[in-house]
């Protein structure tokens, strides 16, 4: 199974995957970890002790070089644009308590549609990920879904928006779901976050008509204070995890 977990900035979306491959972990599935928020925090939320310590793939020169058979820091050239990556994450992973975990990182130079050995790069990496490897892979996404490419969409078995109560929330679901329609990707669904009550799930139902709301994760403080204590959401907070559970058991479902 391949999810991508996507959503405004601060909405939960890593609180979300997080607590996804805490599940299917539990569940004896191998699962690989994929930070490719250009704000990495993943490792944080997953309870790995050192996460400063872990290095994003585009910020490997020497292996990006190698791969692409371009020159470390140059601008322009001509590079190999199908790199090997089948075997990066398994050499290039955190492993943690049965989950491996990479971070993609984001290139910083150049526009959005900037084509560099670095871009080529992660996106090759990203597209092998989904399209080959054989294990639970959880996505946690930048706020669009820029990462994804027409080919990758074939492998992604679910595309998961995480709303908060807030039109600019919304918003920003409105425009994933855009995206996701212009890359052929039809297999969207909702999941709301912050939840203090049934207003909050009526105000998402009511201004997300054509999109399934696939749960409801509560509004929990505890969520706060595992952050400041660098804990995972699911150590302080079994509320949470018992929502996210019902929303995997769907998802396993189809």
């Amino acid at each position: 199974m391949k999810i991508a977990v996507s959503g405004k900035g601060g909405v939960g979306k890593t609180t979300l995957a997080a607590l996804l491959i805490k599940f299917f972990r539990d569940q004896g599935k191998k699962v690989l970890a994929v930070d490719a928020d250009p704000d990495a925090n993943l490792a944080l939320a997953l309870g790995v002790p050192d996460p400063d310590t872990i290095r994003p793939i585009c910020e490997m020169k020497d292996l990006v070089a190698e791969r692409t058979e371009s020159q470390p820091g140059k601008m322009g050239g001509f590079f190999k644009m199908n790199p090997k990556v089948d075997d990066i994450p398994d050499k290039f992973s955190r492993n943690l308590d049965g989950i491996k975990l990479i971070v993609m990182g984001t290139v910083k130079k150049g526009g959005s549609g900037c084509v560099c050995p670095e871009s080529v790069l992660l996106k090759a990496l990203l597209t092998n990920i989904v399209l080959f490897r054989d294990e639970v892979v959880v996505m946690d996404m930048e706020a669009g879904i820029e990462h994804l490419g027409r080919a990758t969409t074939r492998g992604v078995d679910r595309l998961l928006v995480v709303v908060e109560p807030g039109r600019r929330s919304i918003e920003t679901a409105q425009h994933v779901r855009r995206l996701a329609q212009d890359l052929g990707l039809t297999k969207v669904a909702v999941v709301g976050n912050k939840i203090r009550g049934p207003e909050d799930e009526e105000f998402l139902r009511r201004n997300l008509p054509d999109l399934p709301i696939l749960g409801f994760l509560p509004f929990d403080p505890k969520v706060i204070e595992a952050d400041l204590h660098g804990k995972p959401p699911y150590e302080l907070s079994p509320e949470l995890m018992a929502a996210a559970r019902q929303i995997a058991e769907k998802l396993l479902q189809g």
